[in-house]
């Protein structure tokens, strides 16, 4: 078919049509509609037997084509917020910042033109009479969003908002002034809790439960984006529980509602007027909002919020735990249906659960009856239960769900502890050879394919000593590398541990060799790691690890979870295809 072309003249007047007819609508809202009567059909021209005769109509009579029509506003537009954001406005504070740098401190050299330029006379010039204006010292100054959550004021922002300033001023929507304190921030939520002195009672607003907020849910963001103070934007709930990297604890609600810069620290209310979010982040590639931005959820908030206010610090719950994502592999090594948990690659020693009620290579799938679908749900759930508070925590062990009790300790505590860890000591509890008969091959007249003590090798031992070679010395077997899913497997001994700088806290067996390609490779295994466990079983000897592998496969397992040990202690799980 042809196309058709429409006259751009004709185009217009239709338009222009469309807008006549528009303004035809009065201030009462009703449209009138002038027509001329369309001329009778012979049919129509007749009279009905009963009818009576109708009245002559004049062609020039005005005939109102219809009953006027009541023009309403559509019903499923969303409601006004202007009661509701009347009524937070004056919570939602301006928080000013400044702070006193030193021109040395990340000033940098100033650009200069490229020589021969026929401006670098005034190009450097300029930029000459800048630096020296600036002194030896100038004030920086930040905005940002806060609000109050009690009348005697105290106020909520983020950290990155008032961190390193000399000097905070909290700006009300009254147009008055207060100097703030801080009292106290958290880092790894990106939150600040500050103090102000009213003379009289502020307004403030309260925390509402994020919990129950879903995808879709109508939210209202109150802040100060680029110094525009008490701006209202409103947008919805478009994703939960983002992670974006900015901490160890990240749980973000994602929403629509426009965020800039200058809202970090406002509130996200809901439509009851409380605060289940506080923005914190955008994605942006030019610095503006593209309807994608992030604020910390206030089921996480306002427990860090409470512990500022009465601490000046957070005090979080510690497991005393290293843990890794359980993936595909591990999770089918483990026999679970799907990857979910986390995976325990260590346990420091001096922590809650350093007596063994958790061990490494346990699965923790439930904690204080939240279930842990992944490994980043574990720490955001332990920070946020208790000091001392004592917990169940469902475990998957052997194949096995058990439940087992432990009672939490402080995360700083933590610190004293990871500063015992060094090259030889990785605080990890590791399997002791000694304390595992029961969980490989019976001992047939001593612990055969153990390092021997003073230093001295197997053989040497039963030589030595004058043993007997049956009992004592390691077998040609054992002795010899074995080679299992791309591995050369040897014996852990004294001079495979100075070969491979190897910690004396290490024990295992050593890998010597990996085939390049092999799926070991693949999965980053290397000379001088130690095959610790392998499905759950500590692993004394190359024949014990073969032994093992070949168990699995009989079983119908497709993959072999190994606990392997790094040359300095560090422990990690990795699952390694059989097939």
């Amino acid at each position: 078919m042809a196309p058709t072309t429409r006259s751009p003249f004709r185009r217009t007047l239709a338009l222009l049509a469309g807008t006549a007819l528009l303004a035809n609508v009065g201030a009462s809202g009703v449209a009138h509609a002038q027509t001329a009567p369309a001329p009778a059909t012979p049919e129509q021209a007749a009279p009905a037997p009963a009818a009576p005769q109708p009245a002559p109509v004049s062609p020039a009579a005005v005939v109102p084509a219809a009953p006027p029509v009541q023009m309403t506003a559509p019903g499923n537009g969303p409601a006004s917020v202007a009661d509701l954001a009347e009524g937070l406005l004056d919570a939602v504070v301006n928080i000013s910042t400044s702070q006193n740098v030193k021109d040395d401190e990340g000033a940098g050299p100033a650009p200069r033109a490229p020589d021969g330029s026929p401006f670098q006379e005034f190009f450097n010039d300029f930029f000459n009479k800048q630096q020296g204006n600036r002194g030896p010292n100038h004030n920086v100054s930040s905005l940002g969003s806060g609000f109050v959550i009690d009348p005697s004021g105290y106020i909520v922002t983020n950290n990155h908002v008032i961190e390193g300033a000399d000097d905070i001023e909290i700006n009300f929507a009254n147009g008055s002034k207060l100097k703030a304190k801080l009292i106290g921030t958290d880092t790894k939520t990106d939150l600040s809790v500050l103090k102000v002195e009213p003379k009289q009672p502020l307004k403030s607003v309260k925390f509402g439960d994020s919990s129950v907020m879903r995808i879709g849910d109508w939210v209202m963001a109150i802040g100060n984006p680029f110094g525009f103070g008490g701006s209202v934007t409103v947008g919805i709930i478009s994703g939960r529980g983002r992670n974006i990297n900015a901490g160890p604890y990240d749980n973000f609600i994602q929403t629509d509602a426009a965020i800039n810069k200058g809202n970090s620290g406002g509130p996200l209310f809901n439509m009851k007027g409380e605060v289940i979010g506080i923005n914190t982040a955008i994605i942006s590639p030019s610095g503006g909002s593209i309807g994608i931005g992030f604020s910390v959820p206030s089921e996480l908030a306002s427990g860090v919020v409470d512990q500022l206010r009465e601490y000046g610090e957070t005090r979080r719950g510690w497991l005393g735990v290293r843990i890794q994502p359980v993936t595909d592999e591990v999770a089918d090594s483990l026999g679970l249906d799907t990857a979910k948990g986390a995976l325990v690659a260590g346990v420091i020693k001096g922590g809650p659960v350093d007596d063994g009620s958790i061990k490494a290579g346990d699965v923790i799938l439930k904690f204080d009856g939240k279930v842990v679908s992944e490994m980043r749900d574990l720490p955001r759930v332990v920070a946020e239960s208790p000091v001392g508070k004592e917990v169940d925590v469902v475990v998957l062990r052997d194949g096995k769900e058990q439940t087992v009790k432990v009672t939490l300790g402080r995360l700083e505590d933590s610190d004293q502890a990871a500063a015992n860890d060094n090259s030889t000591d990785d605080g990890v509890i590791n399997p002791d050879p000694g304390e595992n008969n029961d969980m490989d091959e019976p001992d047939q007249g001593g612990d055969q394919g153990q390092a021997a003590p003073d230093g001295q090798d197997p053989q040497q031992q039963g030589q030595g000593q004058g043993q007997s070679q049956s009992q004592d010395q390691a077998t040609p077997g054992q002795a010899a590398p074995k080679h299992v899913l791309g591995l050369s497997l040897s014996l852990l001994s004294p001079e495979t541990r100075k070969a491979f700088g190897i910690a004396e806290s290490v024990d295992g067996v050593v890998v010597t060799e990996v085939a390049p390609g092999s799926a070991a490779a693949e999965k980053g295994l290397k000379p001088g790691d130690v095959i610790v466990e392998v499905a759950q079983e500590f692993m004394k000897s190359p024949d014990a690890v073969a032994t093992k592998v070949q168990t699995l496969k009989q079983e119908g397992r497709r993959n072999a979870q190994m606990m392997v040990a790094a040359a300095n202690g560090d422990l990690r799980f990795v699952a390694v295809p059989m097939e």
